[in-house]
């Protein structure tokens, strides 16, 4: 898979997610963008940069397009144009989250962005069932259907604003579970039947 355009992510989109981190859910879907320098792949390691002290795993949905996308008129037309569905993990340093309006630092250091290997799209997008393990242990379990916005809205929504071009990634967002990661740790993010990606945790 070549390294999308970009990657479009977004945030609070579990009411139990939001209520962890203390905020509310959206109106409208919050969206900010990971740079797909980000991005590695299953078994390269996920670095905690020095820069952060409290590094989290957000495993993710996420969605890559198949075909241009701009504008939208339907869900229906949005839908048409997923490619693939992919196990994501949006890697976050949580303290600089907190003290930037921005999320660029938090999100978009090199190795935030661990991507599985695309699989085929269900019928049932509701369906699509997501769990994410540390060190063979579930930390979240969710499916499409515990989003506050879903995926063909999404993608509707988005391309109002932001033509979406073949290969660009659309992380869903995440839910409930998230947690501190460390050196030693493997984090696997599982969509099942479909896709996964799993990745250890090193010190940088």
């Amino acid at each position: 898979m070549t390294a999308p355009s970009k990657i479009v992510c977004v945030g609070r989109n579990y009411v139990e997610h939001a209520r962890e981190m203390g905020n509310d859910v959206p109106k409208q879907p919050l969206l900010f963008l990971k740079p797909s320098s980000a991005i590695i792949r299953e078994g390269q390691p996920i670095v905690l940069h020095p820069v952060s002290d409290h590094i989290e795993f957000e495993g993710e949905i996420a969605v890559v397009l198949g075909a241009r996308l701009s504008k939208a008129d339907s869900e229906a037309e949005a839908r048409a144009a997923i490619g693939g569905i992919v196990a994501l993990n949006d890697v976050t340093a949580r303290d600089l989250q907190k003290n930037d309006g921005q999320w660029a630092r938090a999100k978009g250091m090199d190795t935030f962005c661990p991507v599985g290997v695309p699989g085929a799209v269900p019928d049932d997008l509701d369906g699509i069932e997501l769990i994410t393990r540390v060190n063979g242990e579930v930390a979240q379990r969710a499916t499409g259907a515990d989003m506050v916005f879903k995926i063909p809205f999404l993608l509707q929504y988005i391309s109002q604003y932001l033509t979406l071009e073949a290969g660009d990634i659309v992380a869903t967002g995440t839910p409930a579970g998230t947690k501190r990661i460390h050196p030693g740790d493997v984090v696997e993010v599982e969509l099942v039947g479909i896709s996964r990606v799993s990745n250890p945790v090193v010190a940088g």
